[in-house]
């Protein structure tokens, strides 16, 4: 299955300064298949480590990491010569050994003829709770979200929808309505699937939603063991009930986030950190609320204001009990809206795109805004076909922006500075 984050990976393994390159993520979204990839394509051999497991070669680490002496270390217990521009050097699981995140530092300075990859999958968590000593400027760091529905169009093998979808969007001009019908019902599924690489991969392989939910369930449990392994029992115990709450706060009709809903006379002093917890993990993502649309964006956000969204919309859909029917049909059901919304920040978030949506005064409310360059562009979602919205007008009233986007079921189309743009096409924006 093609990840586009193979395009950077290659990049790396070409420059001519390079630094060792650290890969994070979530639990589960398919890093350590694709350094293993790069390993088995790009490179003569590979020696691979997992950290977690390996308790014995994280030892190594614990004391001189000089990297002379670390790679000799590696090669006698892997049995295998670490040759410079020839070998790649992959260490899993990173947080789970805080020297060797402090040796990707004098690798970058005393040993930069090697290749060494490294791959974190809580390393936000471990990072900020921790307090390692981080190698600032001295690696090469890259994220890896779940796949987005591009991604997901390529394992499914339509390649050649993707093209049109493609070129139909550069000239906002309609697809033919064949097309458009197979990329909404594509869309469908996707909302249910996800970008979870083993939920594409179960479903791809029996063409059936009927094992989707048990992969996606061992991994919201693996999630919750994540939990309870990284954090203290109390602390445990109020993250979980932060991440079960996700799909109730999406439900409600402001999805702002409300500490209530988690627990009767919870606040920010007591559940803050756990939110935290959970957006350094990349279970969740966090959508700041802007009340002045200006650029740049980051300045203006109300830090104590925000939407959660799961980092991944088959996983939501999963916890939220919706039925596949209802999804597959596109019924008129509201906590659709919610999910659609889910959908779209997970496109943007994979595309790099800080999230952001705006409201006036409380009168007004826009999905989301996004920077491109010096223009703040804001976007609409709608989870049909209907589009009439108050809020998109007051927001082109207030800052006559260059452009605006509204994502929605409908065709490809362009009128009144508003670019009407198919929910299965947000990947291109």
């Amino acid at each position: 299955m093609e990840r586009k984050i193979i395009n950077d990976l290659l990049a790396w393994k070409d420059k001519a300064d390079r630094k060792p390159l650290l890969l994070n993520g979530a639990r589960q979204v398919g890093k350590t298949y694709i350094l293993q990839k790069l390993g088995r394509e790009q490179f003569e051999n590979m020696v691979y480590v997992n950290l977690e497991k390996n308790l014995l070669v994280a030892g190594f680490f614990q004391e001189n990491i000089d990297p002379r002496r670390i790679l000799r270390y590696l090669e006698a217990s892997a049995q295998e010569k670490i040759i410079p521009g020839k070998t790649l050097l992959v260490l899993d699981e990173i947080q789970a050994c805080e020297r060797a995140l402090t040796a990707l530092k004098y690798f970058c300075e005393e040993a930069p003829e090697y290749h060494v990859a490294a791959a974190g999958s809580l390393l936000g968590v471990a990072i900020h709770r921790e307090k390692y000593s981080f190698p600032v400027g001295k690696v090469e760091t890259h994220t890896l979200f779940p796949f987005d529905f591009e991604e997901y169009l390529l394992a499914c093998d339509k390649g050649l929808l993707l093209q049109e979808i493609r070129q139909a969007f550069a000239a906002m001009q309609p697809l033919p309505e064949a097309l458009h019908q197979e990329a909404v019902e594509l869309y469908r599924e996707y909302l249910i699937v996800g970008g979870m690489p083993a939920s594409v991969e179960a479903y791809i392989k029996s063409g059936s939603f009927l094992n989707v939910p048990d992969v996606q369930g061992e991994i919201v449990n693996n999630y919750v063991a994540d939990m309870a392994k990284y954090a203290d029992n109390t602390e445990s115990v109020r993250i979980r009930a932060c991440f079960q709450s996700v799909p109730a706060q999406l439900a409600k009709d402001n999805k702002k986030f409300q500490y209530k809903v988690v627990q009767r006379g919870g606040s920010a002093a007591l559940f803050g950190s756990e939110i935290e917890w959970l957006a350094h993990a990349g279970v969740v993502m966090k959508c700041q609320r802007v009340q002045h649309a200006a650029e740049p964006l980051s300045v203006y956000a109300d830090l104590s204001s925000f939407k959660l969204y799961m980092g991944d919309v088959g996983l939501l859909t999963m916890q939220s009990g919706i039925s596949l029917a209802t999804v597959l049909s596109g019924g008129d059901n509201t906590f659709m809206g919610a999910v659609t919304e889910n959908y779209v920040a997970q496109q943007f978030a994979a595309k790099g795109y800080p999230l952001f949506y705006w409201t006036n005064s409380g009168t007004a409310e826009l999905d989301f805004l996004l920077q491109k360059g010096s223009d703040v562009i804001g976007v609409e979602v709608k989870k049909g076909e209907h589009i009439r919205s108050r809020s998109l007008s007051v927001f082109v009233n207030e800052y006559n922006p260059a452009y605006s986007i509204r994502l929605s079921l409908k065709n490809f189309g362009e009128s009144n500075g508003i670019k009407s743009i198919p929910l299965y096409a947000a990947f291109c924006i």
